[in-house]
């Protein structure tokens, strides 16, 4: 399964609400590191689609989630479980090491 993108208006529904586990990348066209890790995220929300959805939020579209989060740097990846987020990532790592660190906190 592909990422999805989320809005202000559909985090509630897309994250929050969620049945799985939904990681959250904040991120920003004008980003480097951001738009470096996101063919990873694609490889990796394919690879672990059955345990975990894999969201991109563009924080220059969306303001009001990431400033209620109080996202100051980007790429930051934040990891929601039942509606609650449980581990943040932040910056870029090559591909393996985010899907271990994923892996180990699902």
């Amino acid at each position: 399964m592909a990422t999805i993108n989320v809005t202000d208006d559909s985090f509630a529904t897309d994250v929050l609400q969620s049945d799985k586990p939904v990681l959250v990348d904040f991120w920003a066209e004008w980003c480097g590191p951001c738009k470096m890790i996101g063919p990873s995220l694609e490889e990796i929300s394919d690879e672990l689609a059955d345990k975990i959805t894999i969201a991109k939020m563009d924080i220059m579209e969306n303001t009001g989630i990431p400033g209620e989060m109080g996202v100051q740097s980007i790429p930051l990846m934040v990891l929601f479980k039942n509606g609650k987020p449980v581990a943040k990532k932040l910056g870029a790592a090559p591909k393996g090491q985010l899907k271990a660190w994923l892996e180990g906190e699902l």
